[in-house]
């Protein structure tokens, strides 16, 4: 029988791993995460529109904006997903490796990360034109939305199946993608719906202090400074939030794996418990 997700106890486990581990989380959060998603908010603003510009026009606006700004969206996509292996080494690995050594390891797993990523984007990416396009030669729309709304929750299923990789590939050393995504699926196996649950009031409970902070450091912002500084101290900030975030997530996620995977091991329990 498999396990069931106890949410009260992840989130507990989650907050201990990055209480213990503050000072070096918040070195490498600083390097993967704040910086490069303070660079992509200066560097790429969002797109300037006039109101009542025609929706075709704002969708030519918006693509030609995101396609300017692909390369450094993928360097930075990939900083991030070397950055979430690099927290979970350091919050579980128990031979306490040094940063550097954490940051190697990190990179070392980029690859099957990115490749396990691809396999996934793809085979949702396909189902979804299939479904959708088969639903659309009925020509009838009741059939169209009903099965654009089912390709979604498929594919919010699916991602909730996949969700432990990076925990795969950070504490088991796994550098198969394949093997990684098969062993995701195995653990999450009965746990959707609670890992759904779980992940959903931690992002709303995110985007709840999110949304207070910014509103607060607007208001101040505003009645301080201006212009470019203003935009960049608001970035500053917004990026700094997020990277909190983030790495609480990671934790959960470790948390979650652990919970699967079943008792740790000798030297784990001081950690996990």
């Amino acid at each position: 029988m498999m396990p069931r997700l106890d949410s009260s106890l992840a989130w507990k486990t989650a907050t201990r791993l990055v209480a213990t581990n503050r000072d070096v989380l918040m070195a490498i959060a600083g390097v993967f995460f704040l910086l490069p998603g303070l660079a992509f908010s200066v560097f790429v603003p969002e797109p300037q529109m006039a109101p009542g510009t025609p929706p075709g026009e704002m969708m030519e606006i918006m693509a030609e904006a995101w396609t300017s700004s692909l390369p450094l969206l993928i360097v930075v996509t990939l900083l991030q997903m070397a950055g979430t292996v690099t927290v979970l080494i350091v919050m579980t690995d128990p031979a306490r490796p040094t940063v550097a050594q954490s940051i190697r390891r990190g990179f070392m797993a980029l690859v099957p990360y990115v490749l396990a990523q691809v396999m996934v984007g793809g085979a949702l990416g396909m189902g979804f034109l299939v479904l959708v396009s088969a639903a659309a030669l009925t020509g009838v729309q009741a059939i169209g939305a009903i099965a654009i709304l089912a390709a979604f929750l498929a594919m919010v299923w699916c991602s909730l199946r996949m969700a432990l990789v990076a925990p795969v590939l950070a504490i088991e050393a796994e550098r198969n993608p394949v093997a990684a995504l098969r062993r995701s699926w195995q653990l999450t196996r009965g746990n959707s719906g609670r890992m759904l649950a779980f992940f959903f009031l931690a992002g709303l409970l995110f985007a709840v202090v999110y949304g207070l902070a910014m509103m607060l450091v607007g208001v101040v912002l505003v009645l301080t400074t201006g212009g470019s500084v203003q935009h960049v101290l608001n970035a500053a900030v917004s990026s700094a939030i997020t990277s909190g975030a983030l790495v609480y997530f990671i934790a959960m996620l470790a948390a979650v794996y652990r919970q699967f995977a079943g008792p740790p091991k000798e030297e784990m329990i001081q950690i996990f418990e």
